[in-house]
């Protein structure tokens, strides 16, 4: 499966730390990710986790963070043997240029009544704010949803900025959970949604 959409909305104005403030007009492009995205995978991955949680997590904690190199290693292996019923997806520029990631399967949390979990969705800081993430999430979900069901939940830490994303989804705040991140102890948010359904039109847009 992949969708497109075409991104000219103004630059973020989400408050993150350090975005850069260009304007985006390329075409945004949604489909599965194969072997040969790691190594841009793993650079949105470790970028968005700095400029995310900084504030939120100790600096060490963000500093300590594997290498991009280790990240790609990782992301290869694991795109390399991906079950039936996991999924990940990238957004693509026109460019060929991976914007960000999304990653979904079973939920980990069989005490909840949620069929699918979405475990990462990450986008480079200038694509925040444009439809590309709206995009991203809900092709994902409907992925997942086809052999898990029409529920799925997705966990984020309790100052992430993503839970105001999630809200804006519809994503209902069903759960609270102790965490750790390395020798940190945090608290993660859990929002679900019973039908996937309802997302569908942000995956079309």
């Amino acid at each position: 499966m992949s969708t497109t959409c075409r991104s000219c909305e103004k630059p973020p104005t989400t408050g993150r730390r350090n975005s850069p403030m260009v304007e985006i007009t390329t075409e945004i492009s949604i489909r599965p990710a194969v072997a040969e995205d790691a190594a841009e995978i793993a650079l949105v991955h470790v970028e968005s986790w700095r400029s995310t949680y900084a504030g939120i997590l100790p600096e060490e904690i963000l500093l300590n963070l594997s290498s991009n190199q280790h990240e790609a290693r990782w992301w290869r292996s694991v795109l390399g043997r991906l079950r039936r019923n996991h999924f990940v997806y990238v957004a693509e520029t026109g460019e060929g240029e991976v914007a960000g990631f999304c990653s979904a399967g079973p939920s980990r949390h069989p005490s909840l009544p949620y069929g699918a979990e979405v475990y990462t969705i990450y986008l480079r800081d200038e694509f925040h704010g444009v439809g590309a993430g709206r995009q991203l999430f809900a092709s994902t979900v409907a992925a997942v949803g086809e052999v898990r069901g029409p529920s799925v939940i997705v966990w984020c830490l309790v100052g992430n900025p993503s839970r105001y994303f999630y809200e804006a989804m519809g994503g209902s705040l069903v759960a609270r959970r102790p965490s750790k991140v390395g020798t940190e102890n945090v608290e993660e948010v859990g929002y679900a949604w019973n039908d996937t359904a309802e997302l569908a039109v942000w995956g079309s847009s």
